[in-house]
């Protein structure tokens, strides 16, 4: 069996009502554990307080917002590729619930940094790549909307994938490119100086399983629709020329 097989729009849907179930599901048990888990039994930290359990959103969010749209550039280069046009509707479901995350990141960041820094924002090199990120994501749908041929916009949205592809990394790394900033290092990591303790850790993880559970059912149910309209625009034309 090869990949390459659910670039067929009827077997990608029939694959995903299968999985699209047990997915949603086990996003929304992630989700509610991690979250009750980190927000009610986990203890206030010695120097943020409460505060700093916006963590438990903020973080998974930032995550899938820049992995979000890695996924868009791969099937983007897919779609360059390949021309399989589930890549290119797949890279379109994914734009909206990706900038939905950034969207959900930059204001959870608002909200920590106000009474941490005070103040809502600073144009830090992280805070201003993710924010110039979201302009992308932005940008990447009205494209898509603008232009009524779609393999035409699945060529040029792919294009400006790429393009913003540069932010997503400048989103990721900027802390290691800058040395100045007020944003902290990872929360995450396999550094145990840097990581944060263990009670705040674990319902971390569950959290953000939640959070890519989340993305993929929402992206598998977004793909699907874009399949399916698009087979109505097509018949559609196809009764306007007859």
């Amino acid at each position: 069996m090869s990949i390459w097989e659910y670039a067929n729009p009827v077997k990608f849907i029939r694959t995903t009502d299968l999985v699209l179930p047990w997915v949603a599901a086990g996003a929304v048990i992630c989700l509610v554990t991690g979250l009750v888990w980190g927000f009610f039994f986990t203890p206030d930290d010695y120097r943020q307080g409460s505060t700093v359990k916006i963590f438990y959103i903020h973080v998974p969010a930032a995550m899938m917002a820049i992995n979000a749209w890695v996924m868009m550039l791969v099937t983007s280069l897919v779609w360059i590729i390949r021309r399989h046009h589930v890549s290119a509707l797949a890279a379109r479901a994914a734009a909206p619930v990706g900038a939905v995350f950034t969207l959900i990141a930059l204001a959870t960041g608002a909200l920590w940094g106000q009474p941490m820094w005070g103040t809502w924002w600073a144009w830090d090199p992280r805070l201003t790549s993710f924010l110039v990120l979201f302009l992308f994501y932005l940008g990447y749908m009205a494209l898509w909307t603008a232009i009524e041929n779609d393999d035409t916009a699945a060529d040029l949205t792919s294009i400006l994938c790429l393009v913003g592809s540069v932010f997503a990394l400048l989103s990721r790394y900027a802390v290691l490119f800058w040395n100045q900033g007020l944003h902290q290092g990872a929360s995450l990591s396999m550094d145990a100086e840097e990581n944060v303790a263990d009670v705040f850790w674990y319902p971390a993880l569950v959290c953000i399983a939640g959070f890519i559970l989340l993305f993929v059912a929402l992206v598998f149910l977004r793909t699907q629709t874009e399949i399916r309209a698009r087979r109505s625009r097509a018949l559609l034309a196809r009764e306007r020329q007859a």
